[in-house]
């Protein structure tokens, strides 16, 4: 249950922003770069008038740190940056995993590899749902593909942070963030901490000390640190979300994620007009991948087509999924350029058997 706010025209960045303290945001820890500047830039102003703590790090090496520090006490945090900052952050990262601690990270990712440029790119998928740092760790990963969406997704990021006590990544682009379009704001009734205060650091006045740390060197200690972890990122299957759009009765599968899947979305319904069965398939968790659901539909006889932006990276993972029935083509839209739904007909038509 929620209560309703008001129908505003923001950009995604902000959507992300207002819909962050409306789940309760207390310390925000963040450092400019492009394409995600609007984030700190609106928190910096709305944060301290909400109650929260906001900081401009010197670097993103030190606003990740801090968040590893605020998430020790339990408090509700983020930080926000685009790709090679992004990078800056993940031992920080790789160290809130493999301490067991709640925080939520956006990366509004930019085209790359190197300082690449400030437009839109998918080139971080395997960065954010493979372990961008050291060591075996996941991070629950959700993809939203509009301004709602991404509204919606941080305040749900910041529960599921605190259900499994481990970093929750929003996963969007420089398109999502940019872009301008109405978002319904609504805040939850209730925050839930998920007892939170048997872990947290906050004083300990008559009682024992609490211990939080991801180094572990007695004999087998690691291997059961690695095992609890494990445990924890398969029972993250719970949370696995996706959007199927005309898929019962289609011939070819498009599967694609992000603002990417919400162009294939028009294509699709433009071919669909033209007497083309195909339908999409748009994962929202990306981590944990909707394995199961592709491998139903490939056991129903479909083809697939993966299309990203990016030389290739999820199409391994739906490759994975239908390995036992199926495989898939890929279509790759070069980071660089800014695709269209016409850009997307053409491969689509070739893997449908060239009609």
């Amino acid at each position: 249950m929620a209560n309703n706010g008001e129908k505003l025209f923001i950009k995604g960045n902000e959507a992300i922003a207002r819909g962050a303290i409306a789940a309760g945001l207390k310390c925000y820890f963040g450092y400019p770069i492009t394409p995600q500047n609007d984030i700190p830039e609106y928190m910096s102003g709305a944060l301290p008038a909400a109650g929260g703590e906001f900081v401009q790090a010197e670097s993103e090496v030190a606003a990740a740190n801090m968040l590893i520090g605020a998430a020790a006490t339990g408090a509700r945090c983020m930080t926000s940056s685009s790709s090679p900052g992004i990078s800056l952050k993940q031992e920080a990262i790789s160290y809130l995993a493999g301490s067991h601690l709640p925080a939520v990270i956006v990366n509004m990712s930019r085209g790359g590899p190197g300082l690449g440029d400030i437009g839109p790119s998918q080139g971080d998928y395997f960065q954010s749902v493979k372990g961008g740092g050291h060591g075996d760790y996941r991070m629950l990963v959700l993809a939203p593909g509009t301004c709602q969406e991404a509204y919606d997704l941080v305040i749900k990021s910041f529960d599921l942070a605190f259900k499994y006590r481990n970093p929750v990544m929003i996963l969007g682009d420089a398109i999502l963030g940019q872009m301008k379009e109405p978002v319904i704001t609504w805040t939850p009734e209730k925050l839930e901490d998920y007892g939170s205060a048997d872990w947290r650091m906050e004083g300990a006045k008559d009682r024992d000390g609490r211990i939080l740390k991801s180094l572990f060197l007695a004999e087998g200690e690691l291997a059961g640190q690695n095992l609890a972890l494990k445990e924890k990122y398969e029972s993250m299957s719970a949370e696995i979300e996706q959007e199927m759009f005309e898929c019962d009765d289609a011939e070819l599968i498009v599967v694609a994620y992000g603002s990417i899947g919400r162009i294939v979305k028009s294509t699709v319904r433009k071919l669909r007009k033209e007497g083309h069965k195909v339908g999409l398939f748009r994962p929202v968790t990306v981590f944990p991948f909707p394995s199961a659901e592709l491998e139903k539909l490939a056991r129903a006889g479909k083809k697939f087509l993966t299309i990203e932006h990016n030389l290739g990276q999820m199409v391994e993972d739906v490759r994975l999924a239908i390995r036992t029935v199926a495989d898939s083509d890929f279509f790759g839209f070069y980071p660089g350029n800014l695709p269209t739904p016409d850009d997307f007909e053409e491969p689509i038509l070739k893997s449908l058997g060239g009609k």
